[in-house]
């Protein structure tokens, strides 16, 4: 199986299944003489685990990290850093009943077809539980990235139909981890879980949205081309597990005002250039212009529900399957994290290739 690695200078590798031994990986091209805060990387992850409130799945994973090489006396070395976090709470046999069976929405036909075998436990290499390496990966590139000013936030914008209309400009980030599903207003807070809630209880699933900003972006990262900045955002999104939409700026909204209404104008502010208006985005012929980037990540509702579907098993057969094992209603307030990692990862990535153009 190829495709294991993103980016190009700062690299992550990721391994590991869903019930295997864990989940690991290797970031190679990561600066030297880091300080590597491994607090920092747990605090990540804890916010990624199971089990985190009643409205995530129980599955009881202490999700603790081992960095295996590439940080001496607290720093990095220049060397790759390789990491491990061991699977302890697995429950194979949840999965024994879908070893011949077609579940609806997953990987598992896709997989087959692909590879002539698959490992149907929790979905093996296809599941979400892949996302804690990138979490890793993300939170060295969110330590690095603090040192030069940049600094990248995601929030739950929507949940089903609930929707938080604010501005993004009027985001008030250090209210994200007081909400229990990470969205940054007390009252759509209750709104969405009362509505992950209701479909608990009718064994059903929800979608929605997550927004994020990544701030302090020098202008200049990106490349005109094939390597366009929000280009890279969108296949580090898409990358994640039941992402099913990308946009960026106005986005999609966008497209029913005029130009007039939807061009940045440049303007001398005391000696800077900065845009009046950033329907950008902070991107602009795929480079970043210094303007906040802002973007928005939409989730498809979880494919395993509490309930009895009509599929079909491995020889054609159409029979019932019922949902077991332990899943999330609505994934959005653990996805928070890996879109803040995603984003951190395409970002130092960049960085790193514009500096080799000023060396």
């Amino acid at each position: 199986m190829a495709a294991n690695t993103f980016g190009e200078i700062f690299r992550l590798t990721t391994f590991g299944e869903s019930h295997g031994k864990g989940i690991g990986g290797v970031i190679d091209g990561c600066p030297p003489n880091l300080e590597i805060d491994i607090s920092l990387i747990q605090k990540e992850l804890n916010r990624r685990r199971p089990g985190q409130s009643h409205l995530t799945s129980p599955r009881n994973e202490a999700d603790e990290v081992q960095l295996l090489s590439g940080v001496f006396e607290g720093k990095s070395t220049g060397a790759p850093i390789a990491f491990f976090v061991p699977n302890t709470d697995q429950r194979s046999k949840d999965y024994s009943h879908i070893q011949h069976t077609f579940r609806p929405s997953h990987a598992d036909f896709t997989y087959q077809k692909k590879y002539g075998t698959r490992d149907y436990r929790g979905g093996g290499r296809s599941s979400a539980r892949e996302t804690i390496a990138r979490v890793v990966g993300g939170s060295i590139a969110k330590i690095f990235l603090k040192s030069i000013g940049i600094e990248v936030h995601a929030f739950v914008q929507q949940i089903g139909e609930i929707k938080l209309l604010k501005p993004i400009e009027e985001i008030d980030f250090s209210k994200v981890e007081q909400s229990i599903v990470r969205c940054p207003d007390t009252e759509t807070t209750q709104k969405m879980q009362l509505l992950i809630e209701e479909m608990q209880q009718k064994g059903d699933t929800l979608g929605g949205v997550i927004s994020c900003v990544v701030k302090g972006v020098p202008p200049g990262l990106g490349a005109p081309v094939f390597d366009k900045f929000h280009a890279d955002l969108a296949k580090a999104m898409l990358s994640i597990n039941a992402v099913k939409g990308f946009d960026y700026g106005s986005g999609f909204e966008g497209v029913s005002s005029p130009g007039s209404m939807q061009n940045d104008r440049f303007v001398n502010d005391g000696g800077k250039i900065k845009t009046l208006t950033n329907h950008s985005g902070g991107i602009q012929g795929g480079i970043t212009n210094g303007e906040i980037v802002y973007f928005r990540v939409a989730f498809k509702p979880v494919a395993t529900l509490m309930q009895t579907q009509l599929t079909v098993d491995d020889a054609g057969n159409e029979i019932e399957i019922a949902g077991k094992g332990r899943h999330d209603v609505c994934v959005l307030p653990r996805a928070v994290p890996i879109v803040e990692a995603m984003a951190a990862l395409t970002t130092i990535d960049h960085y790193l290739r514009q500096k080799m153009y000023h060396i």
